[in-house]
């Protein structure tokens, strides 16, 4: 299948784009609404499945996380934030502008929102829906079961990666993003179902982890893969360490999808990173990795020079749909947020850096990468199980107020409207329709207004794979590539009406939306030019941490297990092993118990 005819679902909520770490932090959630801007601008949009995440709630993400941890994001507020200075201590939280991961307003709606268009998008691979999905505001790889840490308060990749796990045997993550994605790599370090891959600036840089003899332990041993770099890397070094091991990867491994965390901070010239890549370099390794035809979650990560974070994801959305971008940005993306004065164009200069990296040392890591996946025996299975449903689906059913005329907000909102009604002054019938799994396959394309246009999407023509003998509930065929106007032989159909995806932008616990008319023509809430640079590193006189470790090649002591009780992610095997799909073992694993800890070095702020 071609890049072309591949169906690729997008994740966007502009409401999330609302939010402020505050206090000059770097984070800046409005980046994700320059990218989406681009790519309405354009004309992506009209090729891409939109869809409107529906956050988390406390029990979705505690398929991963603590429970107190998650009750602790849910109540604390910048209010109230004097009476939980234990609990913020131990969960590595602070003030607005003292810390990495501060207490802002509307911080739990933030994360339970990019947390849901992460694992809607593995949804939506689950169900053969798309074959890649995008969600821009997801990829905190940082986050750990019951501690935030690097701008990340909730681990989405994880919790979409479990997701996944529910129908595929085996899931590789691949991590561009400058920093380890250590966070990810702890979560899965003693099991072969998940395979991480991380090429990150390794050093006196944050968080200090992804070491070459990180490799992961027990049953995990050569699953975990860390391509420690230096400052400089140019498309060229890049490029040299990245395909043969990947290639590697795809041969030995052989998963059943991928997950990308592809951060923009290794760019060249972000702020916080140290790396020399232009768009061409950083797009490549997804174009890479979509060669292989496996279904692929894409998720955002770090990025913050928000202008080039912008060009970056809208690059890499274009290249995903096997369009070429023209270089000129469009006017009306410029006459909506200027943010690209220093060229208005798409892509970005490297600079002349000198590129630390040497082809001798290159050689050297690959060579050690490459040497540990050839010790690798055949890719892993799974025990013959049922395959539990999804906890988790893409259109929800609305919940109807029964105390409210019309049932409320959110049933208005997911109304259908006839064309030519949709202005909330003009008076028309508006028939309830029943959002089922029918209707849902039956409906067209959505585009970036949030809503169902007819003709540009998939339609329930994806026939069934056959059952495998004596299993009632087979892995659903890949959903066909060619869909284009099949939805108009769906049947049941109106061409007259569209399915509005999105919930009701209710006001959260920050400044209420502008109308919309006014955040078409700009937000005034958002500043039109970057703030000055004014980000303080969080003190470190909080609770003490115990000294590091010393860990073998493969190993993970059992002292460390102890030292840190509150660090280590879930016993996440027995969750797995019900998880699995309804195939044949080929080995089943031996018994373990996946759940690793720090590779020993303390966890530190981002150096400023």
């Amino acid at each position: 299948m071609s890049v072309k005819d591949k169906t690729v679902g997008y994740f966007y909520d502009e409401e999330l784009t609302n939010f402020n770490y505050g206090g000059g932090n770097p984070m800046r959630p409005h980046r994700v609404r320059l990218t989406h801007s681009l790519v309405k601008n354009y004309g992506l949009n009209k090729r891409l499945l939109v869809h409107r995440p529906q956050p988390h709630n406390d029990e979705e993400l505690e398929m991963f996380h603590a429970d107190d941890y998650v009750t602790f994001l849910k109540n604390v507020t910048p209010d109230n934030q004097d009476e939980y200075m234990t609990q913020m201590r131990r969960f590595n939280l602070g003030p607005v502008g003292e810390a990495d991961c501060p207490v802002f307003d509307g911080m739990f709606e933030y994360c339970a929102v990019y947390s849901g268009g992460s694992v809607g998008g593995a949804a939506l691979l689950n169900e053969g829906k798309a074959d890649i999905c995008v969600n821009w505001a997801g990829g905190m790889h940082h986050a750990k079961k019951a501690e935030a840490s690097g701008f990340c308060y909730v681990n989405d990749i994880v919790l979409a990666i479990l997701e996944l796990l529910r129908v595929h045997h085996r899931v590789l993550y691949v991590d561009i993003d400058i920093h380890h994605g250590d966070g990810v790599e702890e979560a899965f370090y003693l099991t072969d179902r998940v395979m991480t891959v991380s090429f990150h600036k390794y050093g006196d840089f944050f968080p200090g982890t992804g070491a070459l003899g990180d490799v992961g332990a027990g049953a995990g041993s050569r699953y975990s893969v860390n391509v420690p770099l230096q400052e400089g890397m140019d498309d060229d070094s890049y490029r040299f360490v990245f395909e043969p091991i990947m290639q590697k990867v795809m041969e030995v491994y052989q998963p059943g999808a991928i997950v990308v965390c592809g951060g923009a901070d290794s760019l060249s010239g972000d702020r916080l990173g140290c790396f020399n890549l232009s768009l061409d370099g950083h797009a490549h390794c997804m174009d890479f990795l979509a060669k292989f035809g496996v279904p692929m979650l894409v998720l955002g990560g770090g990025g913050y020079t928000m202008r080039n974070v912008a060009r970056c994801w809208a690059y890499e959305t274009g290249r995903l749909l096997g369009q070429e971008l023209p270089d000129e940005l469009p006017m009306e993306a410029l006459s909506e947020y200027d943010f690209y004065m220093d060229t208005h164009r798409l892509r970005i200069s490297v600079s002349n850096m000198k590129n630390a990296n040497t082809r001798d040392k290159l050689e050297a890591i690959r060579l050690s990468v490459l040497a540990n996946l050839s010790k690798l025996p055949a890719a892993p299975s799974a025990p013959l199980a049922p395959r539990p449903p999804s906890n988790f689906r893409v259109d929800r059913e609305v919940d109807e107020d029964m105390d409210v005329r019309g049932g409320g907000a959110a049933a208005e909102d997911a109304r259908v409207v006839k064309q030519g009604y949709e202005s909330e002054d003009d008076e028309a019938p508006r028939p309830l329709r029943h959002r089922d799994d029918d209707m849902a396959d039956a409906l067209p394309a959505a585009t970036g207004e949030g809503t169902l246009i007819k003709g540009e999407s998939l339609a329930n023509g994806g026939p069934a794979a056959a059952p495998a003998a004596g299993l009632s509930n087979p892995i659903p065929a890949p959903y066909p590539a060619d869909t284009a106007g099949a939805a108009a032989g769906a049947g049941g159909v109106d061409e007259q009406y569209v399915m509005r995806l999105s919930r009701p932008l209710t006001p959260g616990p920050r400044a209420s939306p502008a109308p919309q008319e006014a955040v078409e023509e700009g937000d005034a809430r958002i500043p039109r030019h970057e703030p000055v640079y004014g980000y303080r590193p969080a003190s470190t006189d909080s609770e003490p941490v115990p000294p590091p470790v010393p860990q073998a090649m493969g190993h993970a002591p059992e002292a460390a297990l102890a030292a840190r009780p509150e660090r280590l992610s879930p016993k996440l095997e027995p969750h797995l092993a019900h998880m699995a799909p309804p195939v044949a073992p080929q080995a089943a694993p031996a018994e373990h118990a996946p759940v690793r800890t720090d590779s020993g070095t303390p966890p530190r702020y981002y150096d400023i």
